[in-house]
């Protein structure tokens, strides 16, 4: 399964907010044996999240798309991911009725808040979803979430968004298995040993090197199991190993980097890279 990961907010591109979310995802993705292939933040700008996820719907079997949820003004991801299914916004009477309620029980339980400020959410924007959408709820936070066609919509907090995430989790999935191993060889000494490893078996390597008193590691990935295996003995047996440690796609402690693009510089990876 091969997943595309779109990020909204004006806040990451600033530099004021640290892009996890992606992270997050792109690992748990990877630990059903799926395959990030690409991971973009984009500005709160219906017309280019809008855009984003026409392409993307296309090339990919799953897009994800986080932020920009809620019943305020800035919140467009909503309308924007109708516009690029060509979906219009249907209310959805029930969910309104959810989030009056929770609104009522915010208001009950903060009245200090509520006394001293106006509120300015509103459930009937937030019910709006595109036509045919599945509603996402959950009681970690307020804006309800969406899955529609193959896209998924989730809000942009964290705690939140891991949370609407358990309940689609189960669609994340594939055959991508991984092996790693970890060695005090420099990187620039293994390339030789990395271009016959390719050579000779149908896997990708990452290779990454060690910093400080940290190891380098080499991780093998492939859809072929027996693959992985064949060339994880190959590299033992032509790479110095320090501490093998074998951790695969059912192992959840396992968290490379992910990487990520903005808009602007409109690059688009090529190839996924460790999440």
């Amino acid at each position: 399964m091969e997943v595309a990961i779109l990020t909204v907010g004006d806040e990451i591109l600033a530099g004021d907010t640290v892009n996890t979310n992606a992270t997050w995802l792109a690992a748990e993705i990877h630990d059903r044996g799926g395959s990030v292939r690409r991971i973009m933040t984009v500005p709160d700008e219906a017309e280019i999240i809008a855009r984003r996820v026409r392409e993307w719907n296309d090339s990919f079997d799953a897009v994800i798309v986080t932020g920009g949820l809620g019943g305020t003004p800035d919140d467009v991801t909503m309308d924007a991911v109708a516009t690029a299914l060509d979906r219009n916004p249907v209310l959805d009477t029930e969910v309104r009725e959810v989030l009056e309620e929770k609104t009522r029980k915010f208001v009950a339980e903060n009245p200090e808040l509520t006394d001293e400020y106006d509120l300015d959410l509103s459930a009937e924007e937030a019910a709006e979803l595109p036509a045919g959408g599945r509603p996402l709820l959950t009681d970690a936070g307020w804006a309800p979430g969406c899955a529609v066609e193959n896209v998924y919509v989730l809000p942009g907090i964290p705690q939140e968004m891991k949370a609407m995430f358990e309940l689609v989790r189960d669609e994340f999935g594939g055959e991508v298995v991984s092996e790693t191993m970890y060695t005090p060889a420099p990187e620039g000494a293994l390339g030789s040993v990395l271009r016959e490893v390719r050579e000779r078996f149908d896997v990708a390597i990452g290779s990454y090197p060690g910093r400080g008193d940290d190891l380098g590691r080499l991780k093998v990935t492939s859809s072929d199991a027996s693959e992985v295996t064949a060339a994880t003995a190959w590299l033992r047996e032509n790479v110095e190993e320090a501490t093998s440690v074998i951790k695969r796609n059912d192992v959840p402690n396992e968290r490379p980097e992910a990487s990520a693009e903005s808009e602007e510089e409109s690059r688009e990876t090529t190839e996924s890279r460790d999440a």
